[in-house]
């Protein structure tokens, strides 16, 4: 070779290899972009971003509230019908769904040995009754009468959830003499009815088959499968409530409710809903209600305070009387690092107290009628509860009579109370209504999904489109806000033989930001465009995991893809460091937002800046998740429409079954992840309806026979509701696949790499 040659195929040479968007020494930052110096943890960052932008949304919601009010003070009638949208809401969010059973009166609960009337003072008998709810679902507790002529009133006292109405009646110790409150107002004449409440209980359960087991309160273990179902331990106690309201309603008598801490909660629940009540008596309750994500959670509602704080639920009370008393509430820690939800419950401050009052005059100051809201304070609120101002102030409303002096406490009649037994029969009968739920919730999705019209693609895609946005709008949770301008930072970290990889920052919300790693390959030609797949991380994870070290569940998948040509970009998703992430899942619920609120805008804002890259193809960018990044796969592509094709690894499975089942041992209600539990989801969407949101696009399962997620038959059942979907009545069976393999909860990278392949239309090189 002459030495002209030789020059000549040098330039030739460097002009290839200039020709290429990235080289062996790839620029120490993506073009286009601002130099990346944040320090420190980033994904901890990111965590922290999120925590303080859902405290600020958090706050906002009080003034946000007004859009869903609609006041009519002209008169009481049209008061009361204008806010009857908000009850019917309220009904909604707690669950109070189900069809009360009517009945003549309660039953009294007694044996050979044990006779029903358990208690006998000087002035009233004290009986042992249940009666029914709903469905199979029994109220139980006592029922006291005066013993000396017919009842001035009607009244039912509720005590807190770690009460048992024994003691309110004086039976029991574990409430002061002068706390008896139910036992007072029937001294004074009322007919008292004290339903026994789920206790707070902390009790270890043992899945079936005993290889998984999990402590948690009585009311979270009823929460988490009843949430899921659309329903709440709140809720259902509300209706047991209720059912006495209907019996008490029967003799058309003035009727109260009067309940203290969680009893409270359940009494004003229920004033606000029922315009019968004709007094609701809050003690130890009635605060501002801005901190409830720190509150156990089984007081989690999702939505609540975008609609409602105490002051907003106060004015479905009015113009009806409420007393509220500012007393010693229950004080209760479930302490953070068990599998059980941490939350504490503290004494309403009276400055809150006090301030919320506030906001319910201006609420109802335009009223042309007259309003009754009576403030009785203990003690500065750090007092006994039950006083006697506040039983005589609903004495006085409900029936007109003073409050007679406090008596002995009734003589029991019986050895014993088995509270026990009491107790375990409510939990039973409540979980058996979950279960029954589970049990239906198949023919309820299917009559929601009813109006999707599979006769051609075309319809089918434009009928889909009133579910996506339900999907979106009431289950995940959509923040109305327009993306920033992403200010992209970036600095390299990975220098491979045959990709570039970068650290990513970017702007989404206010304190919210999006990060992860992008691998570029650096034989991309000058003009070429090539296809993207995002992997995202599971539980814990970080996008480092997916690209190098050979972790045992990800086999470095992005780092193999793009060793395959595809570009690919692993973010950070929000569930990571444990109760940090899961408490923003609380912060986010209640007003009516979910992780997955922040994670959609966040992969939006990802893709739309990958399409901006001048060798990203925009028409081919896939999504491909495994475990929690394989629940991203079935909530994220479904509302983001840039990714064409979505891979769901050691995921996919009957998914309702696997949050309600109290059977199951691979059900997450024996797990430590307490923010999985989605409202109402049971009544809407399972994978398969998930996956109806991604169709027509391309859409794959990845399962191990050995993984740990599901048995087999769980994920086959829901798949093949999926491959009738694409197979029979749209004809697309091409584009749904799923592979089987040997092995375990883990990324397989077979079938699914030549998935992407096929759909990404990208030579396999390994052909």
């Amino acid at each position: 070779m002459n030495q002209r040659t030789w020059v000549i195929l040098t330039i030739c040479a460097l002009i290839m290899t200039r020709s290429t968007v990235a080289t062996a020494q790839a620029p120490a930052r993506i073009t286009g972009t601002e130099p990346l110096t944040l320090e420190g943890d980033i994904a901890s960052h990111l965590v922290a971003g999120v925590d303080r932008f859902l405290l600020g949304e958090l706050e906002k919601s009080i003034e946000r509230r007004g859009r869903h009010w609609s006041y009519d003070f002209s008169s009481q009638e049209a008061y009361s019908a204008s806010v009857e949208p908000n009850r019917k809401r309220l009904a909604h969010i707690i669950g109070v769904r189900d069809e009360r059973i009517p009945f003549d009166a309660p039953e009294l609960i007694g044996t050979i040995e044990q006779p029903a009337l358990v208690g006998q003072g000087e002035s009233c008998d004290v009986y042992a009754v249940r009666w029914p709810a709903f469905g199979d679902v029994h109220a139980e507790g006592l029922l006291l009468v005066p013993s000396k002529g017919a009842p001035v009133g009607d009244i039912v006292a509720i005590g807190d959830a770690d009460q048992v109405p024994e003691m309110l009646a004086g039976l029991i110790e574990g409430v002061p003499i002068e706390s008896q409150f139910a036992r007072r107002l029937a001294e004074s004449g009322c007919r008292v009815l004290v339903p026994a409440l789920i206790s707070r209980q902390m009790v270890r359960r043992v899945a079936a088959g005993g290889s998984r087991s999990v402590t948690l309160t009585n009311r979270e273990f009823l929460y988490r499968s009843a949430f899921e179902m659309g329903r709440h331990v709140i809720g259902y106690e509300v209706q047991k409530v209720l059912a006495a309201i209907d019996w008490f309603k029967k003799q058309n008598t003035k009727v109260g409710v009067m309940g203290w801490g969680e009893g409270g909660l359940i009494a004003f629940y229920a004033g606000a809903l029922d315009t019968r009540i004709d007094t609701v008596c809050v003690s130890g309750y009635f605060d501002n209600r801005q901190n409830v994500w720190c509150e156990p959670i089984d007081r989690n509602v999702f939505g609540l305070l975008d609609e409602f704080g105490d002051a907003e639920l106060a004015s479905m009370v009015v113009p009806r009387t409420l007393i509220i008393e500012a007393a010693r509430g229950p004080e209760v820690v479930i302490p953070a690092g068990t599998r059980a939800a941490p939350g504490r419950l503290v004494t309403p401050e009276l400055e809150n107290v006090r301030s919320e009052i506030e906001r319910l005059m201006k609420l109802i100051s335009r009223s042309n009628f007259e309003t009754d809201i009576r403030l009785l304070v203990s003690g500065n609120s750090a007092g006994p509860y039950g006083t006697d101002k506040v039983l005589s102030e609903l004495l006085e409303s409900v029936a007109g009579v003073k409050l007679a002096p406090s008596g002995p406490a009734p003589h029991r009649l019986v050895k014993s109370f088995d509270l026990k037994g009491r107790q375990e029969r409510q939990l039973h009968e409540i979980d058996r209504h979950n279960q029954w739920l589970l049990s239906e919730s198949s023919y309820v999705r299917r009559q929601f999904f009813s109006k999707l019209d599979t006769s051609s693609i075309e319809k089918f895609e434009k009928t889909a489109e009133r579910y996506r946005k339900y999907f979106y709008e009431d289950v995940i949770g959509k923040f109305e806000y327009d993306l920033l301008q992403p200010d992209v930072c970036s600095r390299k970290t990975y220098d491979e033989a045959k990709y570039a990889g970068y650290e990513v920052v970017m702007d989404v919300f206010p304190d919210v930001i999006a990060y992860g790693i992008l691998l570029v390959p650096k034989d991309i030609k000058r003009g070429q465009r090539r296809p993207v797949v995002v992997c995202q991380h599971g539980l814990e994870g970080r996008p480092q995991n997916v690209v190098a070290g050979n972790h045992q569940a990800y086999h470095d998948y992005a780092a193999k893809l793009a060793d395959r040509g595809f570009v690919t970009f692993a973010p950070q998703n929000l569930y990571i460091f444990k109760d940090r992430f899961r408490t923003l899942q609380r912060k986010a619920n209640p007003i009516r937002k979910s992780l997955f609120s922040i994670m959609v805008p966040q992969h939006q804002q990802i893709v739309s800046w990958l399409c901006s890259l001048p060798y990203v193809d925009s028409d081919r960018i896939a999504f491909y998740g495994l475990s929690y990044g394989g629940k991203t796969a079935m909530r994220v592509p479904p509302l983001v429409g840039n990714y064409c094709l979505a891979i769901c690894s050691a995921d996919f499975n009957e998914w309702i079954w696997k949050n309600v089942s109290t059977r199951s041992p691979y059900s997450y209600i024996w797990s430590g992840e307490y923010e999985i539990f989605e409202f109402d989801l049971g009544n809407t969407f399972n994978y398969a309806e998930m996956a109806a949101l991604i169709t027509p696009r391309p859409f794959m399962v990845e399962r191990g026979h050995f993984d740990g997620v599901a048995p087999d038959e769980t994920v086959a059942y829901e798949f093949a509701k999926v491959r009738y979907l694409y197979q029979a009545q749209l004809g697309i069976g091409d584009r749904c696949e799923i592979e089987w393999f040997p092995g375990p909860h883990t990324i397989n990278g077979k079938g699914t790499f030549e998935f992407l392949h096929k759909h990404l239309s990208w030579p396999n090189p390994h052909r």
